[in-house]
């Protein structure tokens, strides 16, 4: 995400949900539950046959959350994820060509790194937040600690393998903004269309790293 983007993603919410869906008629009632639990940010990861269309459904029919698109792996999936209503932008890691196509792109967005090289490059590039990927896989929180002197100007989002035992960890942090968290939806409240139980985990998460917060 530019630098100069207002208001800045990492300060919406402690936790992005990070959402998989397998059918779209789960889209809008996911998207609902998670506004309901009060965090009105949602990332649908690009993994899936549905996630363009999902992603079409929210822009339009729940106007109160922001949506955004993940696993953006290649350039040409910018202008379709934006082109589905996809109002921001995240990658697992960063390419120069991918980088360009994002920036150009006129949502914001989180180009992905693992690496305190990947960091500087983005840093380089004049983007100083980011996502981090695969968080716990990568180091975890004591690795992103470790960032916060060398490169005072980055700031992360971690994403991967985080859970809700572990997110305030990360949130601690001075160069940490937010987390992204695929807990908050499971498979099996999905399938059972359980909203209800996803609206619990998002106001959960919604307190994490506040005062008397998870």
């Amino acid at each position: 995400m530019p630098s100069t983007s207002e208001p800045s993603l990492l300060s919406l919410v402690p936790v992005v949900p990070v959402v998989v869906l397998d059918h779209l008629d789960h889209a809008v009632p996911v998207a609902r539950a998670l506004v309901a639990g009060g965090l009105p940010v949602i990332e649908l990861t690009l993994r899936t046959p549905v996630a363009l269309d999902a992603i079409a459904a929210i822009a339009a029919e729940v106007p109160e959350i922001l949506v955004g698109a993940g696993t953006i792996t290649s350039p040409e999936l910018v202008g379709r994820a934006v082109e589905a209503g996809a109002q921001f932008l995240v990658s697992p890691g960063t390419t120069p060509s991918l980088l360009q196509e994002m920036a150009g792109s006129g949502v914001p967005f989180l180009p992905g790194t693992a690496t305190v090289s990947e960091a500087m490059t983005v840093l380089e590039a004049g983007f100083t937040e980011m996502k981090f990927f695969p968080a716990e896989a990568s180091g975890g929180a004591a690795y992103l600690k470790s960032l916060a002197s060398p490169l005072p100007a980055a700031r992360f989002c971690p994403t991967g393998g985080i859970t809700a035992a572990t997110a305030a960890s990360y949130l601690s942090l001075p160069n940490v903004g937010c987390v992204g968290g695929s807990w908050l939806t499971p498979a099996d409240a999905l399938a059972a269309r359980d909203w209800d139980r996803v609206a619990a985990l998002a106001a959960e998460a919604a307190l994490t790293g506040s005062p008397g917060g998870l």
